[in-house]
């Protein structure tokens, strides 16, 4: 145990006065282990108790402070039970509350009849009566008054405010070890303040403008880190890795007269910036982002072409043996009759054809081998790889698309995604990667017409159904659940498939949901492709799935319980032809929330702007998963709200890495050991 004038910040948290084993095993499990990674750790938000407000003005489930005075006290209950609810009647000048402790028993000698106290807490009504249920409290006056601007931190179970702010508060001191470590210039530029005042403010406000002129320094110095390490990483791949140079002198031409539709503009764009990475001698590193329906996979096939030409092979991998086998219908229908090999390898790959398929492989005799993970497994061998393709990147583990890359020396890397992501954070997300975005949608594509509607208008919806199935068209009907629920109020798939079984009898109507095995689900799915379905009815599972350009109608039950992104992605599986397409929303609510979500999606059709709102309603995380990104965890920085410092930033670590590639510089040497922190194993940076 160490005084706070001797506390060090390498120091271990178990040197800091009131932190024994078992609390230093609560705080390992939220990575912090030194003095250090505790002042690191920020509050997400604060408590303003600086001025009192009257009981009969402080609204209803909103916290409060109040000064008031003790009138009565009661204790109920068994006298013999250590559980013992405590009722104190307290006041002001203009009214009353009652005061609950629940297990308040070791509390009853405390609250004596005119004792003056402050209080904090939300207030509720229960049977016209003001009451607040264990809220905080302290003798007015007291020097351990609860006034103030209170730091709420983040904290993992078994750890309490109280206790976070004690032991900041223990080593609050040794903020002042910490010295100014970026540049002069860059300091300078950005008119950053200075680290230890960062710290701080950030911990102990007093006032507004402190606190935020501490955060935008630890935010900038945070989203710094994470740049420099990005393009750190971009810049030793390209330093490090010669690539496969394709097709320089090889023209497309030829393949794009074959194709039965013309490219739009914004495919030709992509594919231009595809064109001038594959004929450099460093590998590419592109991520092509589309809309649903904007023609990624036209795109991919020109890659593909032009590497087969040149000599190599191609592999795409997609997420689901249904989109593998989509691929690979389209892909055979326009590489084959320019001899142009292509292949299918999945999980249901029969063992004889699977062996004759990594022989050929091998040999060199396959050009395009399409399919799901199976293609990451050790036995598959290439003969000349020249690009790796993956669809619906944010379908697959942050350690797959490299497994794929080490098929072959150094291949061209493209990744599709059509879950729209916008740009600052795409850059975030997908650093090591130059950005496509192919922004206009095929000719001849009608908008798709998005209606909201509530539960009572259920049956002429599914009349609705029934008059474009008459018509010659097939619909889907999405569900969020599989099964009833006792807990959400919902409809299920199976409710609905059910329902409607009996309702429409002359539909020919199927279910497909996440609980069936594999084969069964294709099974349908390619029954309603066939069109000898009318009427799909489904969970997520058709999300990224199958090209139907007959299906014109989408119906979301209890569209409340989908994110927007999801939403927008579900639309997407209709208006893929020149029939004019519909999608209706059943929502399940009137809250506000869910209104502003549906107004989104009832007046634009743009991914980009859907995902934008997705993102300020609910947040990178719970979108993408960022673990699954392997995007290092940020501590202070918000990708969203600091969207507008992502790009400055960025300027800033791009100009900085270029000047000092591997950080060697002596004024970049801490800048160097925060990337490696960060980043991990993720980083080799030479020390």
């Amino acid at each position: 145990m160490k005084s706070e004038g001797e506390l060090k910040l390498g120091d271990s948290v178990t040197h800091i006065k009131g932190v024994g084993k078992k609390r230093a095993q609560l705080l390992e499990k939220m990575n912090i282990r030194t003095v250090e990674d505790l002042l690191y750790l920020f509050p997400r938000k604060y408590e303003d108790r600086r001025r009192a407000v009257t009981i009969m003005e402080a609204p209803f489930n909103e916290d409060v402070l109040l000064e008031v005075r003790v009138v009565t006290k009661q204790l109920g209950g068994n006298p013999y039970s250590k559980k013992r609810v405590l009722r104190v009647l307290a006041e002001d000048n203009t009214g009353s509350v009652e005061i609950l402790f629940f297990n308040g028993k070791y509390l009853s000698e405390y609250f004596k009849p005119g004792l003056s106290l402050t209080l904090f807490g939300k207030i509720s009504l229960n049977n016209g009566r003001r009451q607040m249920a264990h809220p905080e409290f302290h003798v007015t006056g007291d020097k351990d008054d609860i006034r103030g601007l209170f730091p709420v931190y983040p904290l993992t179970e078994g750890l309490y405010q109280g206790q976070m702010r004690s032991m900041q508060l223990a080593v609050r001191q040794t903020a002042q070890q910490i010295k100014e470590w970026l540049p002069e210039s860059i300091v300078r530029e950005n008119n950053l303040c200075d680290p230890a005042y960062a710290i701080e403010n950030i911990h102990f406000p007093i006032a507004k403008r402190p606190v935020l002129e501490s955060r935008f320094r630890l935010v900038f110095e945070e989203l710094l880190i994470l740049q420099s390490g990005l393009f750190y990483i971009k810049w030793d791949r390209e330093r490090t890795y010669k690539g496969v140079s394709v097709g320089r002198g090889i023209s497309v031409k030829p393949f794009l007269h074959m194709l039965p539709f013309t490219l739009t503009e914004g495919q030709m764009k992509a594919f231009g910036q595809i064109e001038r990475d594959m004929e450099r001698d460093r590998p590419m590193n592109r991520l092509v982002q589309g809309d649903v329906g904007s023609g990624k996979t036209a795109v991919a096939e020109l890659a593909m072409y032009k590497t087969v030409k040149s000599g190599f092979q191609a592999v795409m991998m997609a997420p689901t043996e249904l989109l593998a086998k989509q691929h690979l219908a389209t892909l055979k229908g326009h590489f084959e009759p320019l001899g142009i090999n292509v292949k299918l390898l999945s999980g249901s790959t029969r063992a004889k054809e699977r062996s004759e398929i990594l022989e050929a492989l091998e040999g060199g005799s396959i050009d395009i081998l399409v399919g799901t993970h199976a293609v990451i497994q050790p036995d598959v061998k290439f003969n000349n790889l020249g690009l790796v393709i993956t669809d619906e990147q944010h379908r697959f583990g942050v350690n797959q698309r490299s497994l794929l890359a080490q098929k072959g020396e150094n291949p061209n890397i493209l990744v599709m995604t059509a879950t729209p992501i916008p740009r600052t954070l795409a850059v975030i997300l997908y650093g090591d990667l130059d950005i496509s975005v192919i922004d206009t949608l095929p000719a001849g594509r009608k908008p798709i017409r998005t209606f909201l509607r509530y539960r009572d208008s259920r049956k002429k919806i599914y009349d609705f159904v029934e008059a474009q199935v008459k018509e010659g068209r097939q619909a889907y009907v999405v569900a969020p659940l599989i099964g009833e629920s006792e807990n959400i109020d919902c409809k299920s798939a199976e409710e609905i498939y059910e329902e409607l079984c009996k309702a429409y009898p002359a539909l020919r109507i199927g279910l497909v949901h996440g609980g069936m095995k594999q084969q069964d689900k294709d099974a349908v799915m390619e029954s309603f492709a066939e069109g000898a379905i009318d009427v799909l009815v489904s969970t997520v599972v058709i999300e990224v799935g199958i090209d139907v350009g007959n299906a014109t109608v989408m119906v979301i039950e209890n569209c409340e319980r989908f994110g927007l992104a999801q939403l927008h992605q579900l639309r997407g599986r209709v208006g893929r032809s020149g029939h004019q397409s519909f999608c209706i929303l059943i929502c399940g609510t009137d809250s506000e929330t869910a209104r502003k979500r549906n107004e989104i999606m009832c007046s634009t059709e743009d991914g980009f702007v859907i995902a934008e709102e997705d993102l300020k309603l609910r947040g990178p995380g719970e979108i993408f998963g960022t673990r699954q990104h392997g995007l290092p965890e940020l501590n202070i920085a918000d990708l969203v709200k600091n969207a507008d410092m992502v790009e400055k930033v960025k300027d800033v670590a791009r100009r900085l890495i270029e000047e000092d590639p591997e950080l060697e510089m002596p004024e970049h040497a801490e800048l160097k050991k925060r990337v490696k922190k960060m980043f991990g194993d993720k980083i080799q940076l030479r020390l």
